[in-house]
């Protein structure tokens, strides 16, 4: 049976361990084919999430990435990373409609292991710094991925949030969207 779990309520001290997908569609921008987490296992407010993508052969990228070999491209589990990522982030934002999460940087990004059709995906994220003042939020994280227990791939990634119409190239400035 599905099991729904509440929405966290606004208060400092409120946690959260789980969102379904449709929780995830009320955070996150991202729509198919680009929404890459299925559903939030646990999430700690500030801190860290741990997220699931059920990775199929149905995926738009394995027609090309590679016929006769599929194997899900490693910028996108780097994605799905951000994407874990930038749900723990605009669950803090009130006004997350209009705003957009932007990718500021990626580094040490390495890829242990080829993720096919079949596996999952567990994303586990950590926010190593967070920075929020009047008008912007920052943060930089720690991501791995997993299948099963073998870690098949991890990143730093940086982003963040900005105005959607500064997002849509309304404002000038050298944040790039990701």
């Amino acid at each position: 049976m599905n099991q729904r779990t509440p929405v966290p309520d606004p208060s400092p001290d409120s946690t959260k361990t789980g969102l379904d997908i449709h929780e995830i569609l009320r955070i996150l921008p991202h729509r198919y084919p680009f929404l890459l987490i299925d559903r939030v296992l646990d999430l700690e407010r500030k801190k860290r999430i741990v997220a699931i993508k059920n990775v199929t052969i149905n995926e738009p990228f394995f027609m090309g990435h590679f016929p006769g070999l599929p194997i899900m491209p490693g910028v996108l589990i780097v994605e799905a990373i951000a994407q874990a990522g930038g749900a723990l982030l605009l669950t803090e934002v009130e006004d997350r409609s209009n705003k957009v999460m932007m990718f500021t940087g990626i580094e040490r990004a390495k890829f242990r292991r080829p993720v096919s059709p079949g596996d999952q995906l567990r994303l586990e994220v950590e926010v190593t710094g967070w920075r929020s003042v009047p008008g912007m939020t920052a943060a930089k994280m720690q991501g791995y991925a997993y299948v099963g227990e073998q870690r098949v791939a991890e990143a730093i990634v940086s982003c963040q949030l900005v105005d959607s119409a500064r997002g849509r190239g309304s404002g000038s400035g050298d944040v790039n969207a990701g």
